[in-house]
């Protein structure tokens, strides 16, 4: 989320501000004794291809409002996408009839005034007014297509293609104090390709990418090409018996494992006593050369903001510390529940009071290639692909449909598929190797993750 200080997005936020000011005061008036208000605009236009041909154009522009009110101890969240008097003064009134009917939650809360946002706002480069056309988005996704059917291989045909691009202005205005306006933008582009063997078995693979800047993009011609060499890559899977082998999750696919350890360490789940972890703050979870951070503050970083939903000022932070878990992730109601202080990962639409999410984690990269950690253990399983997760949060235990590729002697020796993945999240943690290729693209990134011993289910 990024302050904005030209000319244009200032005057088109103060008429948005007088707006939140008034339904803000209309709330006061109608009995709330704390209220908050968010107006968000949208604007995204996409096109996607298929065989040569356009299979979808969808251009779409909204704006959307949503108020949060406080009754003693009780709130609601309302939100409406038409802006006139006589609906705002409902919004209003069924905010607060909803709120005295809640139940009582002692947690519930504007953000501490001491926490919010105030400094001068920087400059994370987080939006790009570029307009890309229609035809300058089909041109680049039947480019992408082509690019990857360039391979020559008639086993290959496309699943689809398509590029777009995101434009979001959002802001916030609170009776505790608080005033935020943020723009942000996406743009993206992805290629899928289907490739079939001589015994009609298919195999499905792709790239994609998402980045804040249209110029940021890489080349059209290497996200078809890569597509199309993975799902070639695939073919002529086998099945594998089951046993217990060394297992290298790909760095694309690594980050599922990681994203479960997120999710238990939320402070909503921890307040919950739901979590896997909740006996485990301050404890050694990882190898002590790992460290997991989360950085609100990287430029054009896709998860970038100054201040999380509620207001709250954001800043690095170390969520694993040489291994050891070092604190929760808490937005404010969760903070209060636990006795601690709010971390800034808030997390909120317009019609949903805040839950939690991080911004921009990263595991730290390992000093060995992936070529030298399948080298050290001889044989396993190169995990590519995962579907199905299932986990048991009180317990850990987890599990996953899988596809990749088996290796012998150090080296890839053939694809597999239909297998499964399984074992227990704290065990699993406390072994994982990373490999040294980390690469800084989404809002998780981790190097590939090497771990022993896990149970792999086949035929």
């Amino acid at each position: 989320m990024l302050q904005t200080r030209n000319d244009t997005s200032n005057a088109s936020a103060d008429t948005r501000f007088e707006r939140l000011e008034n339904l803000l005061a209309a709330a006061r008036k109608a009995g709330a004794d704390a209220c908050e208000a968010v107006f968000a605009e949208s604007r995204s236009l996409s096109v996607g291809v298929r065989k040569g041909a356009v299979e979808t154009v969808e251009r779409d522009e909204n704006s959307d409002l949503g108020l949060r009110v406080f009754v003693g101890q009780k709130q609601a969240v309302v939100s409406v996408s038409e802006f006139s008097q006589s609906t705002l003064d409902r919004l209003v009134e069924r905010a607060i009839a909803m709120a005295r009917l809640a139940p009582d939650d002692a947690y519930a809360g504007l953000a501490d005034p001491a926490r919010l946002y105030k400094d001068a706002p920087v400059d994370l480069q987080l939006f790009d007014d570029t307009h890309l056309s229609a035809e300058s988005l089909q041109q680049r996704a039947l480019d992408i297509e082509t690019a990857g059917l360039s391979l020559g291989n008639d086993a290959l045909q496309s699943d689809a293609a398509s590029t777009g691009y995101v434009q979001n202005q959002w802001s916030m205005l609170t009776s505790g104090g608080f005033r935020g306006h943020h723009q942000t933008s996406l743009f993206f582009q992805s290629g899928r390709y289907i490739a079939t063997d001589a015994d009609g078995n298919m195999e499905r693979d792709g790239e994609g990418r998402s980045v804040r800047f249209a110029s940021d993009l890489p080349d059209v011609t290497e996200t078809g090409r890569i597509a199309a060499e993975r799902a070639l890559a695939a073919l002529g899977a086998r099945k594998i018996e089951t046993q217990k082998a060394s297992v290298i999750f790909d760095k694309r696919i690594a980050k599922s494992l990681i994203s479960q350890f997120i999710g238990a360490i939320s402070g909503t789940m921890i307040a919950r006593g739901s979590s896997f972890l909740k006996d485990r703050l301050g404890q050694q979870l990882f190898d002590s050369s790992v460290q997991i951070i989360d950085n609100p503050l990287r430029v054009r970083g896709l998860g970038s903001c100054l201040f999380d939903d509620e207001g709250v000022a954001v800043s690095e932070r170390a969520i694993i510390r040489d291994g050891v878990l070092d604190g929760w992730l808490l937005n404010s109601s969760a903070a209060r529940q636990l006795g601690m202080t709010t971390t800034g990962h808030a997390s909120r639409s317009l019609a949903n009071a805040p839950g939690v999410s991080t911004h921009n984690v990263t595991l730290s990269a390992g000093t060995e290639t992936p070529e030298s950690l399948m080298a050290s253990v001889g044989k396993g399983v190169i995990v590519t692909s995962m579907f199905g997760p299932s986990v048991n949060n009180d317990t850990g235990d987890w599990s996953a449909g899988a596809s990749g590729f088996w290796f012998e002697n150090g080296v890839i020796a053939y694809p597999v598929n239909e297998i499964t993945v399984a074992g227990n999240l704290i065990d699993i943690y406390s072994r994982l190797v990373p490999a040294s290729d980390l690469e800084i693209k989404g809002t998780l990134d981790t190097p590939s993750l090497l771990v022993e011993s896990l149970s792999v289910g086949g035929k």
